[in-house]
């Protein structure tokens, strides 16, 4: 495989009721089974854009298997819930509009369901006090909320 194409590796996701979610992320590969990150991931956690992942080609999966984190490149991951839906105009699109002027970038599944990137020289904890603010339902993918509070502390 050339080192300037991209392929999907696979991340093989656990659920909270111990069923396996799969999930594709397009990568480059860097280096012998590392691959750089090139989008936001909608299920895994640990791991952001930009991140170098070790990820073996498996037989099973036919396609390079995520098996861990090699080099974190500095972006964090949030990943929030817009109610109502993200649209022209409305009170969504304005708090989503304005992560973004904070410096953020963001994918969308959906027009509800949005992963929003923050880059290493934006403040993490001002978007995630944002966020708060406004009443966003989010989730702490990378880092998880576990290893922000690992006292369990609370997310003020």
């Amino acid at each position: 495989m050339k080192a300037d194409s991209m392929t999907k590796v696979v991340f093989r996701v656990e659920a909270e009721d111990g069923s396996i979610d799969v999930e594709t992320s397009w990568a480059t590969q860097v280096g012998d089974d590392e691959y750089r990150i090139e989008n936001s991931l909608f299920f895994a956690y640990g791991v952001s854009w930009q991140d170098i992942v070790r990820a073996p080609f498996s037989p099973e999966e036919e396609r390079p298997t995520f098996e861990s984190v090699v080099r974190k490149s500095g972006h964090r991951t949030i990943r929030a819930i817009f109610d109502p839906p993200i649209a022209d105009g409305n009170a969504s699109e304005v708090v989503l509009s304005a992560v973004v002027g904070m410096g953020c970038s963001y994918e969308g599944a959906n027009h509800s369901y949005i992963c929003i990137d923050i880059p290493p020289n934006v403040d993490f904890g001002a978007v995630r006090q944002f966020l708060m603010e406004k009443n966003i339902n989010f989730e702490h993918a990378d880092p998880t909320y576990d290893e922000l509070f690992p006292e369990g502390g609370h997310a003020a």
